[in-house]
């Protein structure tokens, strides 16, 4: 079960950011989270939280 959606804006939407790219397939993952995370101005931590957050949603999948 992944985390629930965090209160912060910009992660939230840097999470909807990632969901939306990710499925055009073209770039990987840690890639788009760095990237995720400079175009939202992210702490290491929301970088911390977006790796998990996907990580757990990929494990659901399985």
């Amino acid at each position: 079960m992944s985390p629930s959606l965090p209160e912060g804006t910009n992660l939230r939407k840097a999470v909807q950011w990632v969901s939306k790219t990710r499925e055009e397939g073209k770039i990987p993952l840690p890639t788009l989270i760095d990237q995720a995370c400079m175009r939202f101005n992210l702490s290491p931590k929301d970088a911390d939280f977006l790796h998990r957050f996907f990580a757990e949603g990929a494990e659901d999948k399985k």
